[in-house]
Order: C-alpha cells, then sequence, then structure tokens
C-alpha cells in the first residue's frame, strides 16, 4: 500500500516542482522576470489571436473566387462578377467588389473610381495589420526589461561583494552573475519568436497588399461595355 501510494504521489510531486522551479525561476529574477513572464503570455495571445484574425479575413483563402470573378469582369458579365462576389468576406474579395461597385457608380468618374478603391484598399490592409504594433512592442520591450533585470541584479551582486569586504566568497559574486544574467536570457526567448511571428505576418500582409493591387488593376484595366437600354436598341437596329 505504502508503494501505491508512493507511486500516486510522484506525479504531483512532479507538477508541484516543476511550479515551485519556475516560481524560484521568477523570483530569482527580480521584478524585471515577473514583467518579462507577463510579456512572453501576452505575446503569445497576440500571436495566437491574429493567426485566427487573418485566418477570418480570409489571408489563406479568398483568391480563388476573385480571380474568377474577375474573370467574368473582364469578358463583360458584369452581373456574373458581382455574383461570384455578393457573399464573400475575405480581404481580396472585398476590394474586388470595392472597384467594381466604384467603376459603376454614375457619380463618380475614373478618377474617383480609384480614389474611393484606394480608400478602401488602404481600409482593409489597416485591418489587416491590426495588432502587428503589440507584437513590435513585445520585439523591443522584451530585451530592454532583459537587460534592466541584468544590471540591476549586477548592482545587487556587486553590493553584496562590497559589503562582504575582505572575506568576499567569489562564488557568491558569480552566482549573482547569473542569476542577473537570467533575465536577458528571458528577455531573448520572448523577443526572438516574437520576431519570428512578426515577419512571417508582415509577409502576409505584403502579399495581400500585391494581391490586391493585382485584382484592382485587372479590374480597371477592362471595364465591360453596359448593356443597351430598350430605347437605345431600335435607334441601334435603325442605323
Amino acid at each position: 500500500m505504502d508503494g501505491i501510494a508512493a507511486q500516486d504521489m510522484a506525479p504531483q510531486t512532479g507538477l508541484f516542482g516543476g511550479l515551485s522551479g519556475l516560481r524560484a525561476a521568477l523570483d530569482l529574477g527580480g521584478p524585471a522576470m515577473w514583467a518579462i513572464a507577463a510579456l512572453s503570455v501576452l505575446a503569445l495571445a497576440l500571436i495566437l489571436w491574429k493567426l485566427v484574425d487573418l485566418a477570418r479575413a480570409g489571408a489563406w483563402s479568398g483568391g480563388g473566387a476573385t480571380a474568377r470573378a474577375i474573370a467574368l469582369w473582364s469578358a463583360g458579365d458584369r452581373k456574373g462578377a458581382e455574383a461570384e462576389l455578393a457573399n464573400r468576406h475575405s480581404l481580396r474579395a472585398r476590394l474586388a467588389r470595392a472597384a467594381m461597385a466604384a467603376l459603376t457608380d454614375p457619380a463618380l468618374d475614373r478618377a474617383g473610381a480609384e480614389a474611393e478603391t484606394a480608400r478602401v484598399a488602404r481600409a482593409l490592409l489597416a485591418r489587416a495589420r491590426k495588432g502587428l504594433r503589440g507584437l513590435e512592442l513585445a520585439v523591443t520591450i522584451g530585451p530592454l526589461l532583459g537587460l534592466l533585470g541584468t544590471v540591476t541584479g549586477m548592482i545587487g551582486a556587486f553590493q553584496a561583494l562590497q559589503e562582504a569586504g575582505a572575506q568576499a566568497d567569489p562564488a557568491t559574486l558569480a552566482g549573482g552573475i547569473w542569476e542577473a544574467l537570467l533575465t536577458t536570457a528571458a528577455g531573448m526567448s520572448v523577443a526572438i519568436p516574437a520576431q519570428i511571428a512578426l515577419s512571417g505576418f508582415e509577409s502576409i500582409v505584403d502579399r495581400l497588399r500585391h494581391d490586391m493591387e493585382d485584382a484592382a488593376t485587372r479590374i480597371f484595366a477592362r471595364v465591360p461595355e453596359p448593356a443597351p437600354t430598350p430605347e437605345a436598341r431600335p435607334a441601334a437596329a435603325a442605323e
């Protein structure tokens, strides 16, 4: 029975041991380490949220429907192109729909249609970049917090060395130094993954910008002729 009880308690001991070890590492780094830990949680949450946000915005989808709509538009099938984009919510589809609507708006000339399309494109790209400022902040602040913790830790280690005087133990100084350097390593461990994620998200936004510029150019390059009105048909037939 004692052996069974010991086996049952082993996982719990390991769990609490891991939590206590994490708490001890945070305490060694001082307030800077706690700030870095909070920053890491926020950065991870922001990365996960941005992945979901880009998926909802159609960052990895919507290109096929937009290409089909542009092909219909170029072929002169205005209604078919608009129907293809009617229920699409991706950023590419929304830009193509806005460009088509601007070109078919009788109140806008070509310059006005281009300006309206550019305005919509800027708004969509700003929506795609939402949240990236937070990752940029994590990339910048993480190493600075680590450096701050290292500097304050080194100050404390040398103060302890001064107070010890002639009885100073080099091992104590070495222990204080590695504890201080722990915050630098922690800050870099937050900044590096955040920088990787930021670079990936920025490449996705750049690809979206390219796709939207290409779609707008193709739409403006071929404006389908409006269908003749019933009054114009007899005149055309008489000619």
